[in-house]
């Protein structure tokens, strides 16, 4: 079977993707944002797995981190809580955290758990290239699990092209170099680096990250991408009402 993130990749539509923390606002509210999440429209979610030192994360999803963290939650609980996830959800699913942890699970342990639920592929921002295709590569694919590679503005030619060729889903392009976190709108700096990015005619689809929290950054981010990915904002919403209007959340994005 075609892993589900390429097949959505394959649909003539612009994807949004929205990221949460697992185990916030609380303990056991993960799938019910996941069910409503795709009953909004949403095309791919990706769920975070909430870490002690996450350095990459803006405050909102810092906070959320710490907050999931208190409630209880942990890979293991996390695999618990998904085990059924595909009886009720056909969309993409990727898990999205630090390396740390799923080394400390076993990565082989923690690939064939990902495959036993559905889980399609994972982002793992601080698993460096070369490693993974030296160590981790063949477990990974071994078990259906797409690796997203992140670039930023600061990466060079080069290092994206290496990127383009070790990837088979999409690329997670990080629209500027500062940490995670809602911008109103995007200055002259990112205009020139979505154009860059799409002057290369990379094989693999763009999907953009941080800054994203409304219909006008949805659609600048989305101008030269295949889609874009909202975190920081939809997180925002859940301290503010918990899994209530979710639909309304998503419905104002597009």
């Amino acid at each position: 079977m075609m892993n589900r993130i390429k097949q959505k990749l394959q649909e003539d539509k612009k994807i949004l993707s929205i990221y949460f923390t697992a185990g916030y606002p609380a303990l056991n509210d993960t799938v019910k944002i996941i069910q409503d999440l795709e009953k909004s429209g949403v095309d791919l979610i990706e769920i975070g797995l909430p870490f002690s030192d996450p350095l990459a994360d803006g405050p909102t999803i810092q906070a959320s981190s710490t907050a999931a963290l208190k409630n209880g939650m942990t890979t293991t609980l996390l695999f618990e809580q998904l085990k059924d996830i595909r009886k009720s959800v056909s969309i993409p699913l990727i898990l999205m955290g630090y390396f740390n942890p799923v080394l400390q699970y076993g990565v082989e342990t923690f690939c064939q758990k990902c495959e036993e639920i559905g889980i399609d592929g994972l982002i793992l921002p601080d698993l460096p290239l070369d490693v993974y295709q030296e160590e981790y590569e063949t477990i990974f694919k071994r078990h259906g699990l797409i690796n997203v590679f992140l670039i930023t503005p600061q990466t060079s030619d080069t290092r994206i092209k290496a990127i383009d060729d070790a990837s088979e889903g999409f690329i997670y392009m990080v629209s500027s170099a500062s940490t995670t976190g809602a911008k109103e709108g995007f200055g002259t700096e990112q205009a020139s680096y979505f154009e860059r990015i799409a002057g290369m005619n990379l094989k693999n689809p763009q999907i953009v990250g941080f800054g994203i929290s409304n219909a006008q950054t949805f659609q600048q981010a989305t101008a030269k991408t295949k889609g874009a990915i909202i975190g920081s904002a939809f997180i925002k919403h859940l301290t503010q009402n918990g899994v209530d209007g979710i639909s309304d959340f998503v419905g104002q994005i597009r």
